[in-house]
């Protein structure tokens, strides 16, 4: 099949739609993407390309067509807001061009955020006649009042009617997590599109081998990757440590984001030096030698209801590792980890009860880690498995057996 795949961000960021266009192709099909400059999450253009620059390449045999975009420097609501109106704008106008020029048989649409990324999907859509297959990783506009604290009514409401006239356009919405279903389902009569889609595990990240890697501080080492933003509710975490100061118990992000000075911050400020370590951003091959240092792994999301929601990438990552997981989490994923029994969850916010809890687990028997670490592996290779899940999308397209 020759299919499209719409994106605001593809190699060399790191998301899962990466593995996705690469082993599409791989498996015959002739894909092509159309996406943004590269700028996340840095918020600058990433070295070699630009407005001039590698616009248009082939990576691994997939076509990948560039739009302009104004970069999101530092991730400032200003600066989101012009990075998703440019994208939106320039890869609306592209979509003109390709669905005139160009012929497919199919489109995937991948959505991290925000919606708006299914525009020029449903511009091509209607120009060419073929389905849209929408993967919902973000739901809107909850997320604009959950991530970007936006209530006014005036801004959600034509953003309620444009994911509704989204949702109408697509043959397929696949949804990462069940939670989604009722939010969905309450824009409309959507139940026969909904097709579950669950986040893959990266073979990087199940690796044996290992790279070089900085070497954690002697203690009960609890480690924290991926972004460091928002979300990630890192005032609460931050509070935790200050309750754990002076205890054997370290905090160590692997990882970068907007928040990241402000817990470099909180750290010298509260003579946490010796508690909180920032490690910086390393590539996805380096994770398995962080996480074989951990004692735990640990995430956090914000009290929110659309992260309840939520089963985050990032958790089923820590299943795979075969390591323990902590998490300061609500609803989905805290479900995910008591029927994986894979670690400990703890409600969203309570910085006092994961205290409390970090000082227990220091001081257990390392078979009992062990246990849930293996526990949590075995979750992930019945239902995060890579090939198993692209099988499934192949069924979806209508390509599969």
């Amino acid at each position: 099949m020759k299919l499209l795949i719409v994106t605001p961000h593809f190699y060399p960021e790191n998301f899962k739609v990466n593995d996705m266009a690469f082993e599409l192709q791989k498996r015959g099909h002739d894909v092509s993407v159309m996406t943004a400059i590269p700028d996340y999450p840095e918020g600058r253009f990433y070295k070699g390309y630009g407005i001039f620059k590698k616009r248009r390449e082939s990576i691994n045999g997939v076509k990948v067509h560039r739009s302009l975009i104004i970069p999101r420097h530092s991730g400032s609501s200003f600066w989101l807001a012009m990075n998703y109106l440019s994208y939106t704008f320039f890869a609306s106008l592209k979509s003109l061009w390709f669905g005139i020029a160009k012929k497919y048989d199919a489109i995937i649409v991948h959505e991290p955020s925000p919606i708006l990324v299914g525009i020029p999907a449903v511009i091509i859509k209607k120009l060419q006649k073929i389905p849209v297959h929408f993967w919902v990783l973000d739901l809107w506009p909850e997320s604009l009042t959950a991530a970007g604290g936006i209530t006014n009514k005036n801004i959600i409401y034509p953003f309620e009617k444009l994911t509704k006239w989204i949702y109408d356009n697509c043959t397929t919405l696949m949804i990462g997590s069940k939670g989604y279903e009722k939010s969905i389902c309450n824009k409309g009569d959507f139940k026969d599109k909904i097709e579950f889609f669950p986040n893959w595990v990266e073979d990087s990240l199940e690796s044996q081998k290992m790279i070089d890697v900085p070497k954690l501080p002697k203690g009960f080492n609890v480690v924290i990757a991926g972004n460091m933003g928002d979300a990630q509710d890192l005032p609460h975490i931050m509070e935790t440590a200050r309750m754990l100061k002076g205890s054997n118990i370290r905090f160590n992000f692997i990882g970068d984001g907007r928040k990241r000075e402000y817990v470099e911050n909180y750290a010298r400020e509260n003579g946490l030096m010796n508690n909180i370590f920032c490690l910086g951003r390393y590539p996805l091959e380096a994770m398995p030698a962080f996480f074989a240092q951990a004692d735990i792994l640990f995430m956090a999301l914000k009290d929110t209801p659309i992260f309840a929601l939520t089963v985050p990438s990032r958790l089923q990552a820590y299943m795979s590792s075969g390591k323990p997981v902590v998490a300061m989490i609500n609803g989905e994923g805290a479900d995910t980890i008591r029927e994986a029994d894979c670690g400990w969850s703890v409600p969203a916010g309570d910085s006092e009860q994961l205290a409390n809890l970090l000082k227990h687990l220091s001081t257990l028997n390392k078979d009992e880690l062990t246990q849930k670490g293996a526990n949590g592996k075995e979750y992930s290779r019945k239902y995060y498995d890579f090939t198993k899940c692209i099988n499934h999308l192949e069924k979806i397209i209508g390509t599969g057996l």
